[in-house]
């Protein structure tokens, strides 16, 4: 290809490279699909309301989802569990 004053200049394209990124959050991740094997906090009028009209509720950590199994059969959500004891403090060990 020749170049001329007159002609356009050829399109640079843009070069591969590798890079280094650190990440700041010290969170473990997660898969898509983790936060269906937790139970997660919401108020509990909420699941109510949602058992009568079928409505989706929104846990503290951010899932949507309708409620519809036994949440004693999972382990609570890491971050709905860490926004509770942020806002009350940490368990006491009793119910």
């Amino acid at each position: 290809m020749t170049v001329t004053p007159d002609s356009p200049q050829p399109q640079q394209q843009p070069q591969g490279g590798t890079a280094t990124i650190e990440r700041l959050d010290t969170r473990e991740l997660t898969e898509p699909g983790d936060r269906d094997r937790f139970s997660h906090y919401v108020r509990k009028e909420k699941i109510l309301e949602s058992a009568m009209t079928g409505d989706p509720v929104i846990a503290l950590c951010g899932k949507v989802w309708t409620p519809g199994r036994d949440p004693k059969k999972f382990p609570v959500c890491p971050e709905c569990k860490e926004i509770i004891d942020a806002r009350f403090g940490p368990e006491d060990g009793g119910e």
